[in-house]
């Protein structure tokens, strides 16, 4: 009975010592990085960046960019922006990308190209003015041949029509 005893309780101690495990990485596994003293969190997806400058601002996107691992194009699409909606710029990285967030989160999403958002209090303006830029017109041309030496003759291009001028 004793050894029973003692063989259970050695049984016990042996297992409870033995750690599991941990589980495996995947890219949705959230992780920490320190690049230049500063700490970010990301997916595991996300490479971190070379080099960091905070930022810590809001930003608003101009258009729905790529959100990618690494900033520059050779990584891979996380995410895409939405048009005009508000973002994080955790800091600046190479290449001159943003490392970027949710709104007021401070997990990287992945990194965008700096002409791809502005900030917050600037994008009204930015995309007024964009929308008054004028956009060239190319005049329409007119086809037009000699009639009996003085006169032309030219094709009206809204419906085909030929004028004699």
């Amino acid at each position: 009975m004793n050894s029973r005893i003692a063989l259970s309780l050695l049984f016990v101690l042996m297992v409870s010592g033995c750690k599991t495990p941990p589980p495996p990485m995947t890219d949705d596994t959230v992780v920490s990085s320190t690049v230049d003293g500063v700490k970010l969190t990301h997916r595991h997806a996300v490479q971190p960046p070379k080099t960091f400058t905070p930022v810590n601002e809001a930003y608003r996107a101009l258009y729905s960019a790529s959100v990618m691992t690494r900033p520059d194009f050779g990584g891979k699409v996380v995410s895409y922006l939405e048009n005009g909606k508000t973002y994080t710029v955790l800091g600046s990285v190479e290449n001159n990308w943003f490392a970027i967030a949710e709104q007021d989160q401070e997990q990287l999403l992945g990194y965008v190209p700096l002409r791809a958002v502005v900030k917050s209090d600037l994008y009204d303006s930015t995309v007024k003015a964009d929308s008054r830029r004028k956009r060239p017109r190319t005049p329409a041309k007119k086809t037009c041949v000699a009639v009996d030496g003085d006169s032309k003759a030219c094709q009206n291009n809204n419906n085909g029509t030929w004028i004699i001028e």
